[in-house]
């Protein structure tokens, strides 16, 4: 019998065939914790009383979350983190630089890596084919200080998707669509291993998409499969070396296969409050909006400022609607100043922040009010998460967030993009 992507990553990391359900201790490869998990981490790995640590080939600790810091209580952590991470050899990427999974995908993950982070959305790193996965803060800071951790090979359900997107479609209306089959608690646990004609061609920053919100069905991680497209993307960040192909075998064992038809998926918006509460936007109703934020490590990448600029441009926001725009990272901030986007977007009455994570976690910039309700482009709209239990978040493409931008209601897309 084959094996999935799952079982051959953590196979050739445990030196030996393994099987789902199996425990195995495995040698990280990169980790990584952010400045809200960071100083748990730090904590933890000091609790340890090691003299010497074995630190994994990178060891980074990300200031991302509130960067700048808006209180002096997060600024405090941010000098625990800085100063640790000097004493310890790791390194620290500091405010402006951007949200650590976009960072870690650019400058550092490699197909075949086993990368654990203190944040659930480490599963990014899939998307390059690295067995990337969240972990509790203990957990993240021991496996920095050993430089090895302990993980139960994970089933694996394929994700099959044929055929073209429409136009107006994009990986995010995929992946919601996709949570919304399997539910929010459908791939709890498991690997969830992308495929299909539709992923075959899809771009880099398309998969990245998709393997981010993994974890929104429950996944331990996101995997595709790596290729061509990936071996371009390193080779185009100057770490082309850092590629190999590995792909699922053609008799491998699934737990299911789901079927997706990629043609027959439409504008998609997940309601509040769990991201599996979804509908096409055709569906959604006359729905009014305050605020709409494209960014995060979900949708902040260029080719998202690209198409939300495209619709943008020689536009301007709906009265009373506020829009935020926040690159994914410094290398994607700089692109976009050279194409323009930047100033489309301010022309068109969007406020740009600085790379970082913004209003996604609630931390500052952007929480909402009372009754207020915005469409984001992040992965996840729970109660409070964007800093207020009384607002209402809803999940969109760039595409479908840069047409609401314009109208104030939940806006087809399409109808900016003939």
């Amino acid at each position: 019998m084959g094996e999935t992507l799952a079982q051959k990553i953590l196979g050739d990391k445990a030196g030996k065939r393994v099987v789902p359900g199996e425990i195995v201790v495995v040698p990280v490869d990169l980790a990584l914790a952010q400045d809200g998990t960071g100083p748990l981490a730090i904590r933890s790995i000091k609790e340890l009383g090691l003299e010497e640590f074995n630190l994994p080939r990178q060891a980074i600790f990300f200031i991302d979350h509130a960067a700048p810091s808006p209180r002096k209580e997060l600024s405090n952590d941010h000098m625990f983190i800085r100063s640790f991470a000097e004493d310890a050899g790791a390194s620290v990427s500091d405010v402006g630089e951007g949200i650590c999974h976009q960072i870690m995908a650019e400058d550092h993950v490699c197909p075949g890596d086993v990368l654990i982070g203190a944040d659930s959305h480490t599963v990014t790193g899939g998307g390059v084919c690295a067995f990337a996965t969240g972990m509790g803060s203990t957990d993240v800071g021991i496996g920095m200080a050993l430089g090895k951790t302990w993980l139960r090979v994970p089933e694996t359900i394929r994700i099959e998707v044929t055929g073209a997107l429409s136009p107006g479609v994009f990986p995010k209306d995929v992946i919601l669509h996709i949570i919304g089959v399997i539910g929010a608690d459908g791939a709890t646990y498991k690997a969830l291993e992308f495929g299909g004609e539709t992923i075959d061609d899809m771009e880099m920053e398309g998969r990245l998409t998709l393997a981010n919100m993994a974890v929104e069905a429950g996944a331990k991680v996101g995997l595709v499969a790596s290729d061509d497209i990936t071996r371009e993307y390193l080779r185009e960040r100057g770490r082309g070396e850092c590629f190999k192909p590995i792909a699922p075998d053609a008799d491998a064992a699934y737990e299911r296969v789901v079927t997706i038809d990629a043609s027959k998926v439409s504008p998609t918006v997940s309601f509040p409050h769990t991201v599996d509460n979804t509908r096409t936007v055709a569906e959604a109703g006359d729905i009014a909006i305050d605020q709409v934020f494209i960014g995060t490590c979900t949708n902040g990448r260029l080719g998202d400022l690209r198409i939300a600029a495209r619709i943008l441009e020689g536009k301007h926001i709906a009265p009373g609607l506020r829009l935020i725009v926040i690159p994914g990272s410094r290398r994607i901030f700089a692109d976009a100043l050279k194409e323009g986007l930047i100033s489309i977007f301010n022309d068109a009455g969007a406020t740009v922040m600085a790379p970082g994570c913004g209003p996604c976690v609630g931390v500052h910039e952007g929480a909402l009010g009372d009754g207020e309700a915005c469409l984001s482009t992040q992965n996840r709209n729970f109660h409070g998460r964007m800093g207020n239990p009384e607002g209402f978040i809803y999940l969109a493409s760039p595409a479908t967030a840069a047409a609401t931008a314009l109208t104030g209601r939940i806006t087809d897309p399409r109808e900016y993009l003939t």
